[in-house]
Order: C-alpha cells, then structure tokens, then sequence
C-alpha cells in the first residue's frame, strides 16, 4: 500500500516541471518576444533561452524582426495632367522596436501597405504623365522619405519603396508613340539642315580662299608685269633701241600664239612668209642676247654698247 506522501512526492515533481516548462522560453534567432505582466507590457525577450514568472508573465506579441516585403496591389492614379494611370508597387520594412510595433498600431502590414497606396497617390497625382515617366527614380525616393517618417513612431524602418510598372491607357500609349515619332523626325530634320549648313559653309570658305588665292597670284603676276614694263621704260628712257626692238618682237610673238590658240581658228591667214616668221624669231633671240648679255658676269656685249647705225634710205 502507498501512503500519502509517496503520492505527494510524484504530484511535487510533476508540477516543479510544470512550472519550470512554463516559466522557460526559448525565442527562435530573428524574433523577439514582448512579455506582459497581468496584461501590462513589462519587457522583451530576445533570441536564446530566457526565463519568465509562470503564471504571472505570458508572452504577449511574437514579431518578426528580419526584413519583410509586402506587395502593394495595382491602383489607379489621377495624374496632374488628368491621364489615369495604373501603378503597383513593393515596399521593404523591418521591425526595430517590438514593442512599439506591437503596441503602438494595430494590424502592422495593413497598416503600412495603407499608407503606402496613399503616399503613392498622393506623390504621383501631383507630377504630369511625362515627368512620371521619366522620374521613377526621383518618385521611389520621394516615396520612401514619407512613409519612412510617418510609420516611424510604429518602431519600424521603411528600407524601400519601389514603382514596379506604370501602365496607362491603350490609346494614350498610341498617343505617345506618335508624338515620339514625331520628335525623331523633327530631330532629324535639324541634324540634316545643320549638315546641309555646315557644308554650305566649309564650300564657302573654301571658294573664298580660292578667291585669295587666285586675286594674289594676278596681283603678282601684275607686280612682276609692272616690273618688267618699269624696266623696259628705264631702258627706253636711256636711249636703248635694242630694248625697245625687243619689247616689241616679244608682243608680237605673243598676239601670234593667242592667233593660233584660239578655239575658233581652222585656218590662219598671215601676211608674211614662214622664213621671215623664222628669221623674225631668230632676231629676237639675237636682240635679247644683246639687251641682256650672254658674258660670264652677265654685262651687255660690245654691239649692245655701240650706238645704233643708222641705215640710208634706198631710195635716196
């Protein structure tokens, strides 16, 4: 038979573990749990093996800790500009204080996502299509600075705020696409006439140093002319026939080649035999030995030097 304390010692034992088994928590890595006292919160437990009062403490709130994502449903916009766009999005949080996300707001996640569809509203109804379009960057930051601060009394940090797509009507797409052709073709309209420019004026230029060029070359053509024509007036003036004789057999030979080159003549009448041509030729390099000299240091010849023989005339 059994007496009554080996029945206590057994109840003892199992309800020592009972209370050991309730007053010893063990909180998962990543977690932590807030610990009410009679409803009151009084501390958190984090990660490991803690101990609370059995009976007395209970765990109140288990939050999550880690980064979270939370998927932002597909809502219309009223842009500044009245197009209706459809946006969706996804934000990043993490919980910093326990307590204040358990605690301070009720139903956390409805809470930020809430707040999210009306920051996104709120932000891009205030921007044209074309600048939401192009601003995606600027609106996530944006975004992310005002729900950050206003779900910050809740414990919690906004990590990100993404747009993910931005999806207007059918027919302001076509609308868009048209006005992007338009303006590649303005685009290129301007790059061609700003070629087209460009060349006219490199051609200009170009016409205008050959011009230049062209009027340099006749004004030394005319300075060297001037020159010789200044000579043979210095030659002239000091009694020189030779010079005078040559000057002219040099401007005769030049009117004939212009006879010959011309583009018009077949055939050249001249009124002087071809051995005169010959001889005449033959003259004029004797006068231009004479005028100029053919001596070593280049002096006039003793013909040159003498005074011109004045011929009878045949008929006297």
């Amino acid at each position: 038979m059994f007496s009554g304390f080996d029945i206590v010692i057994p109840v003892l034992v199992v309800l020592v573990l009972v209370v050991l088994f309730a007053g010893i928590k063990t909180v998962p890595q990543g977690y932590n749990y807030t610990v009410e006292r009679f409803g009151r919160y009084t501390k958190t437990l984090t990660p490991g093996l803690n101990i609370i009062i059995p009976f007395i403490d209970r765990i109140g709130a288990k939050m999550n800790m880690m980064e979270q994502v939370l998927e932002v449903p597909t809502q219309e916009v009223i842009t500044k500009d009245n197009a209706i766009v459809s946006v969706d999005g996804v934000s990043f949080y993490q919980v910093l204080n326990a307590p204040q996300a358990a605690y301070q707001v009720s139903g956390l996640q409805n809470a930020i996502l809430n707040l999210t569809m009306t920051n996104i509203r709120s932000v891009m109804g205030s921007m044209d299509l074309d600048e939401l379009l192009s601003n995606r960057d600027a609106i996530n930051e944006r975004l992310l600075r005002i729900v950050d601060e206003a779900a910050h009394p809740w414990g919690i940090k906004m990590t990100r705020v993404e747009i993910k797509d931005i999806n207007p009507p059918a027919n302001l797409v076509d609308s868009m696409a048209r006005q992007m052709m338009a303006e590649r073709d303005k685009r290129a309209q301007i790059l061609a006439a700003e070629g087209l420019k460009a060349a006219q004026v490199l051609e200009a230029e170009g016409r205008k140093e050959a011009a230049f060029r062209d009027a340099e070359a006749r004004e030394r053509a005319a300075e060297a002319e001037a020159k010789a024509t200044q000579v043979v007036s210095e030659a002239i003036a000091k009694g020189d026939v030779q010079a005078v004789n040559y000057f002219v057999a040099q401007k005769y030979t030049d009117a004939l080649a212009k006879i010959a080159s011309a583009s018009n003549s077949k055939i050249i009448m001249m009124p002087l035999e071809a051995s005169a041509l010959v001889g005449s030729l033959g003259g004029i390099g004797a006068i231009a030995k004479e005028v100029f000299g053919n001596g070593p240091s280049g002096t006039p010849s003793r013909q040159s030097q003498r005074p011109p023989s004045v011929r009878p005339d045949e008929n006297q």
